[in-house]
């Protein structure tokens, strides 16, 4: 008797997983479920008491949605941002801020919530080319030929409420501003689970900090091109892995390595992650520059440029 009851247990628990999972990932399909919100919260909190994921935040949201293992590597391959001294602007969902106001944080130190009490966050896009999942990634639109094969691809996107790459400058300081940026870090992930890493920068990627790389910071191909020939850049940005974002006052571009002093951060784990893809297949919403979804890169996981 008491073995049978042992089963029922286990079994009763069963179900409620994997009802929470089918919650969960409904709601973050997209799928109008009633109470959504409270079934996102209950689910999460079931699968981690179940030890389902390593911690009660996001991460049972990236599992529904991208997979056990996929969603796992998601959570843990985000970089911790290093944000360049006298910016006050982090990342956010632009669902919840469009505005400096409710986006910018503190100077320095740990920086994990916004000065309107928003957490610090990324949207995520997985473009999965490993023999098992190319081909539903390919019929998702994704390109997975050539050199692209046997990777997976992790495209953390970042939205700020503007971009001032001239700020401070005399005169010309307005030139360089917009309302909405777009930028972000992507990790190509080998079959021997090697990982290389790159930002996105202006026009392109980059890897290191350097002049050497105005290039393809300008979008010009052939420049960016001799310099890759003649190793004085990484080509098209990646190199390997540092688990690091460094993020420039201003225009918010990005490197890998190259600061050298940091002293605002948030660490990768303290980042907030929303899978972008059910938002993308929605949203209406009109930005200044192109949005994830319609830059060449949201298809190409190799697309040298940001457009």
């Amino acid at each position: 008797m008491g073995s049978e009851r042992g089963q029922g247990t286990v079994e009763w628990v069963g179900m409620l997983l994997c009802v929470s999972l089918l919650m969960v990932g409904l709601v973050a399909a997209g799928v109008r479920v009633p109470g959504g919100d409270l079934a996102r919260t209950v689910a999460s909190r079931i699968l981690c008491a179940a030890s389902l994921a390593d911690g009660c935040g996001d991460e049972p949201v990236l599992i529904a949605s991208y997979g056990s293992e996929v969603g796992e590597l998601v959570r843990r391959h985000m970089p911790t941002i290093g944000f360049e001294d006298g910016s006050r602007a982090v990342p956010i969902d632009f669902r919840r801020c469009r505005r400096t106001g409710c986006g910018d944080a503190a100077q320095d130190g740990l920086v994990h919530r916004t000065d309107g009490d928003l957490p610090v966050s990324a949207f995520v896009h997985v473009v999965d080319c490993r023999a098992d999942a190319a081909g539903g990634s390919e019929a998702a639109g994704a390109d997975c030929s050539g050199s692209r094969a046997g990777f997976l691809y992790i495209q953390y996107w970042t939205y700020y409420a503007d971009s001032a790459t001239l700020r401070g400058v005399p005169i010309v300081g307005d030139e360089g501003y917009h309302p909405d940026d777009w930028e972000g870090v992507q990790i190509r992930i080998g079959e021997d689970g090697h990982a290389d890493e790159r930002a996105s920068s202006h026009n392109g990627y980059n890897y290191a900090s350097s002049a050497r790389n105005w290039g393809s910071d300008a979008g010009i191909d052939p420049v960016k091109d001799a310099a890759e020939a003649v190793g004085a850049r990484a080509e098209d940005g990646w190199g390997p892995e540092t688990g690091i974002l460094l993020v420039s006052g201003g225009s918010h571009a990005g490197n890998a390595i190259g600061f050298e002093d940091i002293h605002r951060f948030t660490p990768g784990r303290r980042v907030h992650l929303i899978p972008l893809e059910p938002i993308a297949a929605e949203d209406h919403s009109t930005f200044a520059i192109s949005p994830p979804w319609l830059k060449e890169v949201w298809r190409d996981p190799e697309a040298s440029g940001t457009g």
